[in-house]
């Protein structure tokens, strides 16, 4: 069934019209600057996380399954950026702003798949830290990590495929302008002449998936390694540990905020420039923010880093 709703799809594209995209921000001074500082923000996510991936890879003491999984994080963040500012630089600069129905498509796929596979990896990452802390003596091995990882990008690329080819398959009869700076399912629907109702609910449920059960997961790990953090009899441990666990519960919310509050409002509650804002947390701001809170305030990987600098640039006299 899905394999035929895609290839009608596909026939779809080859005559429907293009699609325009509003963009972030116009083009008055401030704006401009905006719009450089996003893309300084941008640049900064890539880089971080780019050079996480190659910490990890390089140094044998980051092969654990915390590392792994801050890996696969470090990937999704990389993509995420990817698949979003690029084309609105493109937009920006060149003032060329539409984009076929297929670029569209692969935009939402994409942020489906890693947006979705954060939502999970998260949820594994802090379940991973729950039973080293809780639990050192099951602390998973490494093919258990692999597993877990493999699990988010499958769950998540097959939700995407679905809501892709449905989102894609309402006829838009309307303006095909969409008021967001890429395309995203609530943008979209509010452009469709069709009742999209049943969807919605099909969206509301594939939310309590990937949102409202792995943050209840992550909650729960945190309230439990909190619990055992306060039995520890060090001072300077247990300041340590509330310091990370604020900090990433920070970014949790962050992330998971702004996705709830997008992806679980009725069609009608949707404004575009609450839309947009929204968005540039869980695309630009958390996967620049990611590898700064889970990996460079480490101390494992600062010395991987050092490590790495040495090595590229040994010391002469």
């Amino acid at each position: 069934l899905l394999s035929l709703l895609l290839f009608e799809i596909m026939e779809n594209w080859n005559t429907s019209s293009d699609f325009i995209l509003l963009g972030l921000l116009g083009h008055s001074r401030a704006q401009q600057f905006l719009f450089g500082m996003v893309l300084t923000i941008a640049f900064m996510a890539l880089v971080g996380n780019a050079l996480m991936i190659l910490l990890i890879q390089q140094d044998i003491r980051l092969h654990t399954p915390m590392y792994f999984l801050l890996s696969q994080l470090s990937l999704m963040d990389a993509m995420l950026v990817s698949t979003t500012v690029p084309k609105m630089a493109a937009d920006y600069l060149t003032g060329n702003k539409s984009i076929s129905p297929a670029g569209c498509g692969f935009q939402i796929f994409f942020l489906l798949t890693l947006g979705g596979g954060e939502c999970f990896l998260l949820a594994a990452m802090s379940y991973d830290r729950y039973v080293a802390i809780c639990h050192p003596l099951r602390y998973p091995i490494e093919r258990v990590s692999v597993l877990m990882a493999a699990g988010c990008w499958l769950v998540a690329t097959l939700n995407a495929m679905v809501h892709t080819g449905l989102a894609l398959h309402f006829p838009f009869c309307r303006s095909r302008v969409i008021d967001h700076y890429f395309c995203e399912i609530p943008a979209m629907l509010k452009l469709s002449c069709a009742d999209t109702s049943s969807y919605e609910r099909g969206v509301d449920m594939s939310a309590i998936l990937f949102l409202l059960i792995p943050l209840s997961t992550i909650c729960a790990s945190y309230v439990k390694i909190l619990l055992t953090v306060l039995r520890m009899k060090s001072s300077e441990a247990r300041k340590k540990s509330y310091s990370t666990c604020s900090f990433h519960m920070v970014v949790v919310i962050m992330y998971y905020g702004p996705f709830i509050f997008t992806y679980m409002r009725p069609k009608s509650y949707h404004a575009p420039g609450q839309d947009k804002f929204l968005a540039i947390f869980y695309t630009i701001v958390t996967p620049t923010l990611n590898p700064v809170i889970y990996s460079f305030r480490n101390k494992d990987v600062l010395t991987a880093m050092k490590n790495v600098l040495r090595s590229s640039f040994p010391y002469r006299k």
